[in-house]
């Protein structure tokens, strides 16, 4: 036992408890002495305090004055003031004249006495202080006394002697005492806690002895020529050694993190993460061949076992540690491919990336060579003979390669050579020694005389094939490496042909469709635009790189001057965008002749994309719910994607957006609504660029919600920006940031609606667009106020002649004297009926633009339809005679009626001669 505690006493814990114990010692002593001084002043202050508020109170206390100026002041106060004193708990009141003569005290025998030091009260200063002196000493308070006038006429002295202080302080001692000995005791049992909790740590082990096991410590981790690793039982990595550092090139903070995290390659983190036990385990672990053993260790302390890794480098082994590398490398090599061939859908660019991957890990050179259709994305022809090809990658070691570039065309006819072997066969073909293929030489015995001067020496020919179809040749050539191909090369380099192949084809596929894409995207937008005077126009259409989508644009031509300026967005990508594109955008301008408002005309659209598609949910179900009948985006790699449009893979159009604004250069009145689509840009003839506010509304075919529109007043000038938001969005940009962007490009003063799409287009594009990009420009016009003639018309049939006179007389001065007779007829025709069967008010306005255009406004929403009248009818042909004279006519609806409108062309040209074209007076007699 006394040994025991012998060895307690001089080790680690026992040092630690020793000097923990002294440390709560003075601390807790420092303590208890601090506590002692706080309460000594804590009583001090309040014996101030006390004594200040009864000097205060008996000095304001009423009658007090009255009293020190009576005759015998003793009589008067000195009862007063033992009550007061008694009451308080002070030691003494004592109520002095201006020389500090006292008139009451506690002490009868010091009345008549002086008291010292009062100057500050009689200055009218009321103070504190710890009196020392006769009688005894106190803590004292004087306060001086005034009347009415506020002139100080006594003193009121109050005080508690410092015995009495004392006492109060030693009360509490007890309690302070206690508390000293109660913390002494807790600390010194935390001291010892400690120092047995440190005890059982280093099992008794004195300073001497953990310095040597420091230093055994200290050689195990840098000294041992073998790889030490401790693994604790949650799979995290307790102590490496340098050894096992070097060998598993471990991350200096390798220690305390989970194996799985420790960066090393999967077999390695299974081995030691599994916890079995193995003996001299070879194991391949980066590019080093490794004898490894685990043991468990021992559990200790309650905690759960571990286990111990040990690893030593095999250099016995390495013939096999090379092996093992070169097959290491096969499978990275192949891993990389998979990786690195396919990144983009362009058949030009995967080639180049198998000939990248192969150089310089397996050959020195590589050529790959496909057929023209499968460069243009069509679909190569199955079996056959394949003679010439052309060759779309060449990567090599050096750059000067005696090979053929890229470009050039490839021939095989000798079917010897091992390029045509290999297509013939269907399987890679290796000659290993160049010198001795004599079909090769054949081919071209000038060009392979240069390449075996060059160095080439070795080669194997591997034919890319997908699906059962051949696409191309990929040629493995070595030159600078001395080692022939051999047939293990043969089989990997076949390996390597396979998965690029698959890479390529599905390049070539997405090719084909995107260029039909493109191509059916082109033919369905606006070629040209209609020849109008509303606005000045200018328009781009850019697709997507990665594949069409369906953004499209137009301008259409409205009655009454007005233009209709149109952009849409058809989420997706593909034919099955390109085509959804077209139908919204001939059903967009079959809507647009029944001259609807913009909010109505998107109702109409909406409501009939709902119906296709539930036609066609019916009929083959709806695509994935995106827009896009592929749904995978385009694959490189991997399983075979169905091409847009296959069958049975028909696609709801929802997901579709359009932004529809109607122009009037005539008021210069601009109405425009959206369907979940951005608004536009308006820049007015200030410079100033805003983003008006539309009112939000729902994509196409979600239906639900009705749409609503927004109304403008523009000045001439003004410039509309419509576009859509591949324009300003990308995955590298926010919708925001381009917003401001566009701003900044557009506010350049001075730029033609051209010139600013130029601008906008060099400022904004994204080298590769993920989407595509609509954008159209238009500079508003007004119509001309000479070109503008209005009338007010009176309920009145015979209005209807001064009427007709007036716009002849207008058409007169405007030069158009050859239509006068066609305009009168077209007047009379609906100004009569708009008289006779429409209701106040009536008005007329011609408009000279492009061509005459006559419009005739009533307040009834009675629309007027063309029929043909019978020989007995005495009406019924007034509508007829219209649509005879004029080019065009129809009706629009306004909020308040509708309007009746004609085009006439200007020049007149052939009018139609009817068989008795009667007098127009009387043509004012016929119906509609």
């Amino acid at each position: 036992m006394s040994a025991r505690m012998s060895r307690g006493a001089h080790s680690v814990a026992g040092q630690v408890f020793a000097l923990q114990a002294l440390i709560v010692v003075v601390l807790i002593t420092a303590a208890a002495l601090a506590l002692v001084f706080q309460a000594r002043y804590d009583s001090q202050r309040d014996a101030r305090n006390r004594s200040l508020a009864a000097a205060e109170a008996f000095a304001h206390a009423p009658g007090l004055p009255e009293a020190l100026m009576s005759r015998d002041p003793t009589a008067a106060l000195q009862p007063l003031a033992e009550a007061a004193r008694r009451a308080s708990g002070l030691d003494f009141i004592a109520v002095m004249d201006l020389r500090g003569v006292r008139y009451t005290d506690s002490r009868p025998e010091l009345i008549g006495q002086r008291a010292a030091d009062v100057s500050r009260a009689v200055a009218g200063e009321s103070f504190t202080q710890v009196f020392k002196g006769q009688p005894s000493d106190a803590v004292r308070a004087v306060v001086p006394v005034r009347n009415a006038q506020g002139e100080v006429i006594g003193l009121v002295g109050t005080g508690i002697e410092v015995e009495n202080v004392s006492h109060a302080v030693e009360g509490q001692l007890p309690l302070l005492v206690g508390a000293t000995a109660s913390g002494l005791l807790l600390g010194t049992a935390g001291a010892a806690l400690v120092s047995r909790r440190l005890l059982h740590q280093t099992r008794g082990l004195g300073a001497a002895e953990m310095t040597r096991m420091n230093e055994h410590h200290e050689a195990v981790l840098h000294a041992v020529r073998e790889g030490v690793l401790i693994i604790g039982n949650d799979q995290r990595l307790i102590l490496a050694n340098d050894e096992a550092r070097r060998l598993l090139d471990l991350p200096q903070d390798a220690e305390e993190r989970a194996v799985g995290d420790l960066g090393l390659d999967p077999r390695t983190t299974e081995l030691l993460a599994s916890g079995r036990v193995v003996t001299d385990h070879v194991h391949l672990a980066g590019d080093r061949l490794l004898a490894v053993n685990v043991r468990p260790t021992m559990a200790y302390a309650g905690r759960p076992a571990g286990r111990v890794v040990t690893l030593r480098d095999t250099t016995e082994l390495a013939s096999l540690t090379g092996r093992a590398e070169i097959a290491r490398s096969r499978l990275q090599l192949l891993y990389d491919a998979g990786v690195r061939i396919g990144t983009t859908l362009d058949v030009a660019r995967t080639a180049e990336e198998l000939s990248e991957v192969a150089v310089p890990r397996f050959a020195d050179f590589v050529t790959v060579e496909l057929l023209e259709p499968v460069m243009r994305g069509d679909e190569p022809s199955a079996g056959g003979v394949y003679t010439e090809m052309r060759r779309a990658a060449i990567t090599g070691v050096r750059a000067d390669s005696p090979l053929q570039p890229v470009g050039d065309l490839i021939r095989f006819e000798v079917p010897t050579a091992p390029m045509a072997a290999a297509l013939d066969e269907g399987h890679a073909v290796l000659a290993a020694d160049l010198n001795a293929a004599m079909g090769w030489r054949a081919q071209d015995s000038q060009g392979t005389r240069v390449a075996l001067e060059y160095g080439l020496h070795s080669l194997i020919s591997v034919p890319l094939q997908a699906r059962g179809v051949v696409l191309g040749m990929a040629n493995f050539w070595r030159a600078d490496t001395p080692e022939p191909f051999d047939e293990e090369d043969l089989s990997f380099a076949e390996e390597l042909g396979a998965r690029a192949a698959v890479s390529i084809d599905n390049a070539r596929r997405f090719t084909r469709e995107h260029a039909m894409a493109v191509t059916l995207q082109r033919s369905l937008l606006p070629r040209v635009l209609p020849d109008q005077s509303a606005v000045d126009v200018a328009f781009r259409y850019l697709p997507a790189t990665a594949g069409v989508g369906g953004d499209w644009f137009d301008v259409i031509q409205l009655p009454g001057t007005r233009v209709a300026l149109v952009v849409g967005d058809v989420v997706g990508h593909g034919v099955h965008a390109a085509a959804t594109m077209g139908r919204l955008r001939t059903a967009v301008h079959n809507f647009s002749t029944l001259d609807l408002p913009p909010d109505e005309l998107l109702g109409h659209l909406d409501e009939l994309i709902n119906r296709i598609d539930q036609d066609e949910a019916g009929g083959g179900g709806p695509g994935d719910g995106n827009g896009n009948a592929n749904g995978d985006g385009g694959r490189s790699g991997g399983e075979d994607p169905e091409p847009d449009g296959a069958p049975g893979r028909a696609s709801a159009v929802t997901g579709a957006t359009c932004l529809y604004a109607v122009y009037d250069p005539v008021t210069g009145h601009c109405r425009m609504a959206s369907a979940g689509h951005p608004g536009p840009a308006l820049i007015r003839p200030d410079g100033r660029v805003e983003f008006p506010e539309l009112p939000a509304g729902l994509p196409l075919g979600v239906g639900g919600m009705p749409f609503e529109a927004a109304e403008f007043q523009l000045a001439e000038g003004s410039r509309l920006v419509l576009f859509t938001d591949g324009l300003v969005e990308d995955r590298d940009r926010d919708f925001d940031t381009g917003l401001r962007l566009l701003s900044d490009t557009l506010s350049r003063p001075g730029r033609s609606p051209d010139e600013a799409a130029s601008d906008v287009l060099a400022a904004m594009l994204f080298p590769v667009p993920s989407d595509d990009i609509a954008l159209l420009i238009a500079d508003t016009r007004r119509l001309e106020a000479d070109r503008i003639a209005e009338w007010e018309v009176p309920g009145d049939h015979a209005a209807v002649s001064r009427v007709r006179n007036a716009g002849s007389a207008q058409l007169v001065a405007w030069g158009l004297g050859d239509i006068a007779f066609a305009a009168e007829l077209i007047l009379s025709e609906l100004v009569t009926n708009a008289i006779r069967y429409g209701s106040a008010p009536v008005r007329v306005r011609l408009l000279r633009d492009r061509s005459l255009i006559c419009e005739v406004s009533d307040g009834s929403s009675t629309s007027p339809h063309l029929r043909y009248a019978a020989t007995t009818d005495e009406g019924g042909r007034g509508l007829f005679l219209v649509a005879q004279y004029a080019e065009r006519w129809g009706t629009r609806y306004t909020d308040r009626g509708k309007v009746i409108w004609a085009e006439l062309p200007l020049t007149g040209g052939a009018e139609p001669q009817p068989p008795a074209p009667p007098d127009l007076d009387a043509l004012e007699d016929l119906a509609w």
